[in-house]
């Protein structure tokens, strides 16, 4: 049985550690919150006390975390995960980081001789939940097969994007056309009911035309419309807006590194900073049609 340890145990990352015990491996856990560990020990997880005895345990190490720096502290520190994780084990990072990190995390992994592969998810918490997650792979193909099965157990789309860094570079570029899309979604609907079209309405007609796209069909900002979206649940996360904007501000990163224009990213990126700065950040991202429905921009 391969052994897995799992650092990072929220939102995406519980419902994670779930599915890999439904698919009977055997999980030693991590997290700085108390709390998220007891609450997936008490389905089957096994608590390390610390990141040092989950990699000295496990046979294959997952992080699922929010930043770059935080994978950085786990792995790259003086006696971090790196020092500890025996040559020829596996890395899987399913956090969402700058493509700067992850190209410092393989190369690091290379010199100590552990296999690693990036692989940051799309589908949202009821994705990790279902089990459904899509996960962009980067690394090399014999790293991809290593981590196929373990994949599996957490999601129904699993894509090698290319080498090292290519798992990012398909979420960065796949999160800032999302994020385009709804607000472009959520301007329609807003300019729609002010010009004294139904949303309903609206949307039987713009989700079978040229107007059609995930973020309408899959995610409509508009409560009472399609089911099991966050628009019918207060705006409960979902993909928290703070997380929408941290991916933006990725994009804009990336883009930087390699002088690529993204002018409707850099204005998406700006409206999520307002609405985040208002104390909007722990809301679903697809809430920013609350922001553009008000006249003056949410002031």
């Amino acid at each position: 049985m391969t052994t897995i340890g799992f650092i990072g145990l929220g939102h995406m990352g519980n419902p994670m550690v779930h599915n890999l015990l439904k698919a009977g491996f055997k999980v030693y856990v991590y997290d700085v919150m108390p709390n998220a560990i007891q609450a997936v020990v008490k389905d089957g997880a096994i608590a390390a006390d610390s990141i040092e005895f989950l990699a000295e345990q496990s046979d294959a190490v997952i992080t699922s975390v929010q930043t770059g720096q935080q994978v950085a502290d786990i792995c790259l520190t003086h006696d971090g995960m790196f020092t500890h994780l025996k040559a020829g084990k596996l890395y899987i990072d399913c956090s969402s980081i700058d493509i700067t990190t992850t190209q410092t995390l393989h190369a690091e992994a290379e010199k100590v001789l552990i296999s690693m592969v990036d692989a940051p998810v799309s589908g949202g918490v009821a994705g990790a939940q279902a089990g459904t997650l899509t996960f962009m792979v980067g690394g090399s193909e014999s790293d991809y097969q290593r981590a196929l099965p373990i994949l599996k157990a957490m999601g129904k789309k699993i894509v090698h994007a290319g080498s090292a860094g290519s798992g990012q570079a398909a979420k960065i570029c796949n999160n800032l056309l999302l994020g385009i899309s709804m607000v472009g979604v959520c301007e329609a609907f807003t300019l729609a009911e002010k010009l004294g079209l139904d949303p309903k309405k609206f949307f039987e007609i713009s989700s079978s035309a040229s107007g059609q796209c995930w973020s309408m069909t899959s995610y409509c900002p508009v409560p009472g419309i399609i089911e099991n979206v966050p628009s019918n649940n207060n705006y409960k996360p979902g993909f928290m807006a703070k997380m929408m904007l941290k991916d933006l501000r990725l994009a804009h990163h990336a883009a930087e590194t390699v002088n690529s224009a993204i002018p409707l990213g850099a204005s998406v990126a700006e409206l999520y900073e307002l609405f985040v700065n208002q104390g909007h950040g722990e809301l679903d991202f697809s809430a920013i049609i609350k922001f553009l429905a008000t006249k003056d921009g949410g002031n």
